[in-house]
């Protein structure tokens, strides 16, 4: 079988799981919900069970599409960022965005107390910790655009982001260190991550910052290709190695930035999702890679969600430990395996 061949099927078997995964996740859950009711939901009929239909319209249809987007935007970073800077250990957070985020909340949930009852209110309301969120890492996102802007070597960003985020961290540690339990408590649950608490409008801007970054991500195939063989080859080629530079780090930005402003610093998809698409489809070619990893991201991230749902109880797991306990060992065998089918 050509690869081609091998490819499509591969894709459609990824397509068709997809959609299985899509109303496995709406289905389960402390009360499993019949695949005929959740259909008839979503096509604009009328459930047999009002609170079926209350269940899947304002509770896991948007946490079913928060988990799509999030897993497709944090796999096409950790995609950028492993090709940008040639490290299979980089992904969506090594330029400091998910610290700038986690200060931005850190100020709001530790320090609200130290600001007049009005703002300390408006500041801890689910907008509040958005957009404190979103201006952490905007502001190091800001940073790191001006040094990549000066500086030709690609790995002294990838130092100065980690720098960024080690220097975010320590402040955050310092404020955790005078909070009390109970601003400590609301912290650790945003550090959890979280799908279920974004309203209809919240998605919809989530929506539209990832589909940005996808875009952005999808005109720069050809170019990600080329940097493979190294920066100088792709300037060899006439790639404009600055630009493209910017263009990713900028997209990368984007996409980890909104999903950590509005679902919480998800661990291990940015990194292990573009590893399981290189294992799955043999290839480096980046025109093969942005779909599968996009397919596959989406779907591993409604598995860990249905997971953390713990169908059938009432118990809910934080998703970042589900993501990292489900997808550690998964991508060791997959290394292992290969390593054995090489040797």
């Amino acid at each position: 079988m050509n690869n081609q061949k091998r490819n499509t099927i591969l894709f459609f078997l990824l397509t068709l799981g997809l959609i299985v995964l899509f109303f496995v996740n709406i289905s389960f859950g402390s009360i499993t919900i019949p695949f005929k009711e959740i259909y008839t939901s979503l096509t604009g009929g009328q459930a047999s069970k009002s609170t079926w239909e209350y269940i899947i319209i304002n509770y896991r249809l948007p946490k079913a599409i928060t988990a799509i987007l999030v897993g497709m935007g944090l796999s096409i970073s950790g995609l950028l960022m492993q090709t940008l800077f040639r490290n299979p250990l980089a992904g969506p957070y090594v330029l400091g965005l998910s610290s700038g985020a986690s200060l931005g909340v850190a100020f709001v949930f530790l320090g609200a107390g130290l600001l007049p009852s009005f703002l300390s209110t408006v500041l801890l309301s689910s907008y509040g910790v958005i957009l404190a969120s979103t201006m952490g890492s905007s502001i190091v996102l800001l940073a790191v655009l001006a040094v990549s802007h000066r500086l030709r070597d690609t790995m002294a960003i990838l130092i100065i982001g980690l720098m960024f985020g080690s220097f975010t961290s320590a402040i955050v540690g310092v404020l955790t260190y005078f909070s009390s339990a109970e601003q400590l408590q609301k912290f650790t649950f945003w550090s959890l991550g979280n799908l279920g608490n974004l309203s209809w409008s919240s998605i919809l801007i989530l929506t539209v910052c990832v589909t940005v970054g996808l875009l952005l991500s999808l005109f720069s195939i050809k170019p990600l290709n080329a940097l493979l063989l190294g920066e100088n080859y792709a300037r060899s080629l006439g790639l404009n190695f600055k630009k493209t530079r910017l263009i990713i780090i900028f997209a990368t930005s984007i996409l980890a930035g909104s999903i950590t402003s509005y679902a919480g610093p998800i661990a291990f998809i940015g990194l292990a999702v573009p590893h399981i698409a290189k294992l799955v489809f043999q290839t480096s070619d980046h025109s093969v890679l942005y779909w599968s990893t996009l397919l596959l991201g989406a779907s591993i991230m409604l598995i860990c969600d249905v997971i953390s749902e713990m169908p059938g109880l009432e118990i809910t797991l934080p998703i970042n430990a589900v993501t990292s306990i489900i997808g550690a060992p998964v991508v060791i065998w997959l290394l292992v395996r290969k390593r054995k089918m090489i040797a």
